[in-house]
């Protein structure tokens, strides 16, 4: 098959994605369509060495991009409007809250392979706090993106502290990545642990440790 390749349009001043990206992603004016990106994936099979006419991948390029619709579909969600509710009911209690083992899915940016694992997430709420699934939501908007797991770190404390203004800020990530397990160097089974802590957390090196005691405690 003869595949004419035409070069992506560069963004000269495209930034990074920002720390406290709290909104919707907008499209991109230069966003291609979706029988563009079907066509993108029918010259990934070919040079694969497969040929896209075969029965066998004749749906794959459709099933792909649907595939990353449902994968990459927190750039179209908003950390701000999943954490938009709270309750006073917290009022009178002093202490953190802890969500552990939150499960995850998220693709490196620079393979594009899957890596997975855990988020724990705790905060000292001021007055108000927000229901317990929606940390979980907001581990999810920031997961359905191309990530680092370094960013996707700092984007879940940036959010909680930024809208929420808790006193303090705790956040662990647990992941295997894909493209160090099944390329590379090829160590499966290796977790890279990240952490951040902001306000009490990272004031009070107690705090750090009743977090992680409290999240290996439950732990086999």
């Amino acid at each position: 098959m003869d595949a004419i390749v035409k070069p992506w349009p560069k963004h000269p001043s495209a930034p990074s994605q920002p720390l406290s990206d709290l909104g919707r992603a907008e499209p991109s004016a230069n966003r291609p369509s979706r029988e563009q990106a079907e066509e993108a994936v029918r010259i990934l099979i070919a040079y694969a060495g497969d040929d896209p006419a075969r029965e066998g991948v004749l749906e794959t390029p459709k099933r792909v991009v649907d595939a990353y619709d449902e994968m990459f579909r927190g750039y179209f969600e908003s950390a701000a409007d999943v954490l938009d509710k709270t309750f006073a009911e917290g009022a009178a209690y002093d202490d953190f809250v802890l969500v552990r083992d939150i499960t995850f899915n998220s693709h490196c940016e620079h393979h594009i392979m899957p890596f997975f694992g855990k988020v724990h997430v705790a905060y000292r709420p001021v007055d108000r706090v927000v229901g317990l699934s929606k940390l979980a939501r907001l581990v999810d908007v920031y997961a359905h993106r191309l990530q680092t797991q370094e960013h996707m770190n700092a984007q879940i404390v940036a959010a909680i502290e930024e809208i929420l203004k808790p006193k303090g800020v705790a956040v662990m990530i647990e992941a295997e990545h894909m493209c160090m397990s099944i390329r590379g160097v090829t160590k499966p089974g290796a977790l890279t642990v990240t952490t951040q802590f902001r306000g009490t957390f990272r004031d009070d090196p107690n705090e750090q440790v009743r977090f992680l005691t409290a999240i290996r405690s439950g732990q086999r």
